[in-house]
């Protein structure tokens, strides 16, 4: 027909997903939150990734951050405190179709669900695991959690915290086949979304520590890290390019193999700067899943794209 053009006869995908496809209930958290800059960055990754809700698992224990399954529209567990990993790691294990993503808060995953972490790392099952980072228990109204400062005062320490804080990052880093291990701020949209994405590329167990606000309780707590960009050191991984709209806000740059296990401790352990950016990650490193998979036979990655497009047939 005269002035149409030549590629409308072309068919739309049958299915195109937006980012309302994942928008679940309205996200309670208070204003300010940085759960709320988490939550967007895993929907647009989703979007953009175009993976279908119904193929998509969000497992959470308790915590504030561990409410993240009810904000996205996709099957989801909110289990214990301390059990989003055993939730995850089943799931996975039965299922290693799905894309699965874990919200774990620092007292639910460095305090009560330690033993889980430490195990599920070394399991290194396909899934990201962020790890929501803002130096107290919330929900329960401030008490003081594993990687809270010394000096912090809060319900369970009023006169501060006298303990040194778990650094999630060099524990991470020192467990058994530890396979990508990375660290990032919810301030910074941009590096956030970045982090998240690489960590959703890694084929293994994506250990992502987000130092995120807390308004209600810890609102001062991460002040000169935003206040003043010299104070964070930004990785550069070797033979990749940074956004340049990273490098103009963070002066302080550092090139960095991901694949260098001792240089990545070295890095991870130094608060002074703060390195963001993916410190480790390692391909190679055995995927528990890789048997699960066989196990159930399903080992070949050919059986799973069939799976893929046979789900897909009855979805259209």
């Amino acid at each position: 027909m005269f002035g149409l053009k030549n590629d409308w006869d072309l068919e739309p995908p049958p299915r195109y997903f937006t980012l309302e496809d994942y928008e679940g209930g309205v996200a309670r958290w208070c204003p300010g939150c940085g759960d709320l800059a988490v939550l967007t960055a895993v929907q647009k990754i989703c979007r953009d990734e175009q993976i279908p809700p119904e193929k998509t698992v969000c497992a959470s224990g308790i915590g504030c951050s561990s409410r993240f399954p009810h904000y996205m529209n996709t099957y989801g567990f909110h289990g214990l405190h301390g059990r989003a990993l055993p939730v995850a790691c089943g799931v996975k294990a039965r299922r290693p179709d799905l894309d699965v993503w874990v919200a774990t808060g620092d007292g639910d995953c460095c305090s009560i669900g330690a033993g889980h972490w430490v195990h599920a790392t070394r399991y290194n099952m396909n899934m990201v695991v962020m790890m929501f980072d803002n130096h107290t228990y919330g929900l329960t109204k401030n008490q003081s959690s594993p990687t809270s400062p010394v000096g912090y005062c809060s319900n369970t320490h009023p006169e501060g915290v006298w303990l040194p804080p778990l650094d999630p990052i060099s524990a991470t880093l020192g467990f058994t086949n530890a396979s990508f291990v990375a660290q990032t701020i919810d301030w910074n949209p941009l590096h956030l979304y970045q982090v998240l994405r690489d960590a959703h590329a890694h084929v293994g167990f994506s250990f992502v520590r987000i130092l995120q606000r807390c308004p209600t309780y810890t609102s001062m707590m991460f002040d000169e890290l935003q206040q003043d960009p010299s104070k964070i050191l930004l990785i550069a991984p070797d033979g990749e390019e940074l956004d340049p709209t990273l490098t103009r806000t963070y002066k302080n740059t550092v090139k960095h193999d991901p694949t260098d296990i001792d240089a990545a401790r070295k890095l991870g352990s130094q608060n002074e700067p703060l390195p963001i950016g993916v410190l480790f990650r390692q391909p190679d490193h055995p995927v528990y899943g890789d048997v699960t998979e066989r196990g159930i036979g399903m080992g070949a990655r050919e059986k799973l794209e069939a799976l893929d497009r046979e789900m897909d047939r009855f979805m259209v």
